[in-house]
């Protein structure tokens, strides 16, 4: 709770215990003249609603008349006129009561999604001439060495040279499993070093780091506005004026029409205000919008404004990119398929050192597969490595020639690879001209892909699509695993965009398209869709630029997850929306009959306000 809220708390809580003895002591002591119960229940209004009045007047001074401070002043301050002391003190009590339990859950809310900023480095421990100095993140340059102890936040992104730890990623993408890191991994701001001590060179400025673009990235959220609040603001600038001109002509035209009963009306008018103040409408909104952002944040979802998490509730077609999206974009060894003659462990590693002075991703699966098997590769075995290219690779092992690439390379050596119908890429290994056989890599389907088709079909999308530059083959069969129904391969970047943008233009006026992508070579198809949603998984840059949404743990299945908050949130916007306007349209015409008391008018604001902003807070939930 913060110190201005407790201190606004504690003034009301003083204002209540003199308005409680005002009321008390004009009902025991009935000989108690007028004038100092008037300064009594006076006093209890100033110490409550003193801020009140004070900020009504200074905003007529800057013209800004037809707030609610103005309402509850013209309300409060006309019924001490009309000599209903204990009702105007009373009315402000509640006020005042309805707004700091507002403050409270804007506070609570904001922590939701502020608890992102906890991710910002205060300094970085740099090495420099063999020294270590502690300095700001912003005047690390790259190519630097920054050590990070046990406990540390990670100031900036880079490449581990020395050491190795867990690191909590949370903060980041709301998973709580520690991720193991070593020498030679990619690290990123904003985890914190749980463990070893870690020495790492630096690969981008701040300014440019991962915690650097998703601070910006919090901070500029609340800017985009949902139709819902704009729609709020724009009824709150013509309402109140409205309803302030109608407690002015209840005031006056029904006395001068009737001869008389001035009190009555005044006392009717002034009711009236009071019940026509909208700020159960304009905090109970934009506090639904702000939980539904902090929500999704603590999931890992990354959604950029209001605006995208209400278009989430409209989408209607979702198209997907396969690799990175619902792959890993990751190669392993699927199948070790040895000629006759020839063992697995030798296939494998002929294939591996061939392939070991290559960072593919290719050759890095077979690399990893043979040091997976207990082995270790000596360089020293190796001699002059060739890259063939568009082939594969020659390299010479033990004073033999080792070739490892496609059918192409075989036959170029005059062999006759085998036929092989498999899914993925195929690598053929020959030796000094014999054919030692040929091994399946692939890339793995994420373990929530199928889930999140499933979640897709479930949230009632009319179009479920895939989009991959992959083999056709490759591509029917992903997509048959994870129940894709439509599915279209063999494409360009170009190419994606223009099959988006024929899906854009066959779904209905209102609905959404969401496109997924790794937020790479996907942006320009990210940047055309309605909702652009990358995974973005631990710092990808573009991802974080170039998509509304970013889905930090790398999940597809968090898109779904992404579509229920929406729609929930949306669901208690609409809630807020038709319950304050239809109690408060209720209890206006009780007002302006004469049913409808002060007390009547405290619960049509302040209660209908409590009430919808218990109801918003539900979506940080």
């Amino acid at each position: 709770m913060s110190k201005k809220l407790k201190k606004r708390i504690r003034r009301v809580a003083i204002g209540a215990a003199v308005y409680l003895a005002a009321v008390l002591l004009s009902r025991f002591l009935p000989g108690m003249n007028g004038y100092m119960t008037l300064v009594l229940f006076l006093a209890a209004y100033l110490v409550i609603g003193g801020d009140v009045v004070k900020n009504a007047v200074m905003n007529i001074g800057h013209g800004q008349i037809f707030d609610e401070n103005f309402l509850m002043m013209i309300a409060t301050v006309g019924a001490f006129f009309v000599g209903d002391y204990p009702e105007a003190v009373a009315v402000m009590l509640f006020y005042q009561v309805g707004e700091c339990f507002q403050s409270y859950a804007v506070n609570k809310s904001r922590k939701s999604i502020t608890a992102l900023m906890d991710i910002r480095p205060d300094s970085a421990n740099v090495i420099r001439n063999g020294e270590t100095s502690e300095v700001m993140p912003e005047e690390v340059e790259i190519g630097e060495t920054i050590l990070i102890k046990p406990g540390e936040r990670i100031p900036l992104d880079g490449v581990i040279l020395k050491g190795s730890s867990s690191l909590d990623t949370m903060a980041l993408t709301g998973e709580s499993v520690p991720r193991d890191v070593e020498t030679g991994d990619g690290v990123i701001s904003g985890c914190v070093n749980l463990t070893g001590v870690l020495e790492v060179e630096v690969s981008k400025k701040f300014g440019e780091s991962t915690v650097a673009k998703i601070l910006d990235l919090v901070e500029n959220a609340g800017s985009k506005k949902s139709e819902a609040e704009h729609f709020i603001t724009k009824f709150a600038r013509y309402y109140t004026p409205i309803v302030v001109g109608c407690a002015v002509l209840l005031a006056v035209i029904p006395p001068l029409a009737a001869g008389g009963g001035w009190s009555v009306w005044i006392y009717r008018a002034l009711s009236f205000l009071v019940i026509s103040c909208p700020c159960a409408l304009v905090i109970s909104i934009p506090l639904s919008f702000f939980g539904g952002l902090g929500g999704a944040g603590k999931s890992g979802i990354l959604i950029k404004g209001s605006n995208y998490l209400e278009a989430l509730a409209d989408a209607e077609m979702v198209v997907m990119d396969k690799t990175g999206t619902l792959t890993k974009g990751t190669f392993t060894v699927n199948k070790l398929v040895p000629a006759e003659g020839t063992k697995e462990e030798e296939l494998l590693e002929k294939a591996a050192y061939a392939e070991s002075y290559s960072n593919h991703p290719i050759s890095r699966s077979l690399e990893e597969a043979y040091l997976a098997r207990g082995k270790e590769i000596d360089a020293a075995r190796v001699g002059s490595v060739e890259e063939l290219a568009g082939h594969g690779v020659r390299a010479s092992l033990d004073g033999k020639n080792i070739y490892a690439g496609n059918d192409k390379l075989m036959r170029k050596q005059g062999l006759e690879p085998e036929s092989v119908d498999e899914i993925g890429t195929v690598v053929h290994v020959a030796e000094d001209g014999a054919y030692l056989g040929y091994i399946v890599i692939a890339d793995e389907v994420k373990t929530d892909a199928k889930e999140a088709v499933e979640g897709f079909k479930a949230a009632g999308m009319k179009k479920i699509v895939m989009l991959t530059g992959d083999r056709k083959r490759t591509a029917d069969y992903v997509a048959e695993q994870l129940g894709v129904p439509e599915v279209y391969s063999e494409l360009l970047p170009g190419d994606k965009v223009d099959r988006v943008e024929r899906l854009i233009a066959a779904k209905s006026e209102k609905g959404k398209l969401i496109f997924v992508g790794d937020g790479i070579n996907d942006a320009p198809v990210l940047a055309r869709a309605d909702i652009g949603v990358a995974m973005g998984g631990l710092g990808s840059d573009a991802a974080i630029e170039a998509a509304d949404v970013v889905i930090m743990t790398d999940e597809p299945s968090k898109i779904v997850r992404a579509i229920q908050i929406s729609k929930k949130t949306l669901g208690i916007v609409k809630q807020n929306i038709v319950f304050a306007i239809g109690v408060k349209v209720l209890v206006l015409l009780l007002a302006a009959l004469g049913m409808a008391s002060m007390w009547a008018a405290v619960f049509a604001d302040v209660g209908v306000a409590v009430i919808a902003i218990l109801n918003a807070m539900r979506a940080m939930r």
